[in-house]
């Protein structure tokens, strides 16, 4: 089958579909995905093809208040929406499967519709509604499985609000007769297809009262071109104990000099080196003890390292489970906050320390716990396990291959 993949959001939003892709491709599919042309290399270096989506994450800077949140998703979603229909049938062809992110899938629905391509959701958070959690974008603390369930509900039209717009001028382009988002929704969950969702149920067990299509695969590994870390990286590792690693992929964090001194001065408090990842919030020191470096296979780093310091974004904290390392989330947004406690409840983590309440002195509590304290060690451990086992990204292929049987 010819299949694209549209993907939308920060390098963490886009990276699992690689692998994803790539697995579909050596299965004899012909693969393309769709994204920002931010991350065009990485789509490419899998092996696979890329067309550009309008759909650039960055927003200038970190977002403060829910009205100000809303404003720029709206317009995330305007920004999509202007080159949703071109990405899916430009570029000399169409495709016989369509396979939405969370991102895209309230747009690609329009698409699909106005093309009669067969489409699947595939997404990497547990986001239908269940009594077992809340929304994982509306903070941790539980309303009892009823209220859960209605807050997932009205998640689901807080989605729909946001894509309103970008959705009618889509359907117009498109040459479709008006319909509600909240209708063209409904309309998708009527039709029984499978929901993919590209996590471990080591990490969130799969809700039992979720509908039988909706199929937790396992995690969808970003496809990793390299077997080798850089030669400085490795110098540095083998010059001294194993260091912790602080990152927080690509969340900006303003003050920079700051947020890397008070990194610095935390590991030092903990009596620990340290592997700073520059990332999105520019993280840098320049010391014996402290090594910056720029984007590395997680899957190569993590093993090796005592703990990982990380935003506890949707794939970094399936990253530390699969490395069997402890971590210490700093969760700054919208999902962040939900895999953090997860990590947290299995005991992978000594505690969440939030992005706005971050001192040095808490975050040296945090890292000495996570690394002297075996039961966190061997928690993760066990998750390792667990998560060795499985086989996300096959699980998916199968499902697709499986479309094929079907009229």
């Amino acid at each position: 089958m010819r299949i694209l993949i549209a993907a939308a959001g920060s390098r963490g939003d886009v990276a699992p579909y690689t692998g994803l892709g790539a697995r579909l491709r050596a299965e004899g599919h012909d693969v393309t995905v769709a994204a920002d042309e931010l991350h065009a290399p990485l789509v490419r270096a899998a092996g696979l093809a890329f067309r550009p989506l309008p759909a650039d994450p960055r927003i200038g800077g970190q977002v403060d208040g829910k009205r100000q949140l809303m404003g720029a998703a709206a317009a995330f979603a305007a920004r999509l929406g202007q080159g949703m229909a071109e990405a899916v049938t430009g570029a000399g062809g169409g495709a016989d499967l369509l396979l939405f992110s969370a991102t895209t899938a309230p747009l690609g629905w329009h698409v699909a519709e106005a093309t009669g391509i067969r489409s699947l959701d595939a997404h990497l958070q547990p986001n239908a509604p269940t009594g077992d959690f809340p929304p994982v974008v509306s903070g941790t603390r539980t309303l009892g499985r009823w209220g859960n369930r209605a807050v997932g509900r009205f998640s689901l039209r807080v989605t729909d609000r946001v894509f309103a717009g970008a959705a009618r001028a889509l359907r117009a382009e498109l040459g479709l007769p008006p319909a509600e988002q909240a209708a063209v929704r409904r309309r998708q969950e009527e039709t029984g297809r499978p929901v993919l969702y590209g996590f471990s149920e080591a990490l969130v067990p799969r809700p039992a009262d979720w509908h039988p299509r909706h199929t937790v695969t396992g995690t969808w590994w970003p496809h990793r071109d390299t077997d080798r870390l850089p030669a400085v990286l490795e110098d540095f590792l083998a010059a001294g104990p194993p260091p912790a690693f602080v990152g927080f992929g690509s969340m900006p964090a303003g003050d920079r000099e700051r947020l890397s001194a008070l990194v610095v001065d935390a590991l030092r408090r903990a009596g620990l080196r340290g592997v700073l990842q520059s990332g999105g919030a520019g993280l840098a020191a320049d010391a014996d003890d402290v090594l910056t470096i720029g984007d590395v296979p997680h899957e190569l780093l993590f093993p090796r390292v005592a703990a990982v310091v990380h935003h506890a974004g949707a794939g970094t904290t399936a990253a530390t489970l699969r490395a069997g390392v402890p971590s210490v989330p700093v969760p700054v947004m919208a999902d962040q906050p939900f895999w953090a406690a997860r990590l947290v409840a299995l005991s992978a983590a000594p505690a969440a320390v939030p992005f706005r309440r971050l001192t040095a002195e808490g975050l040296a509590d945090a890292l000495g716990r996570a690394v002297t304290e075996r039961p966190y060690a061997d928690a993760a451990r066990r998750l390792a396990d667990r998560v060795a086992r499985e086989d996300g990204a096959g699980r998916a292929a199968e499902i697709v291959a499986a479309l094929e049987d079907r009229p």
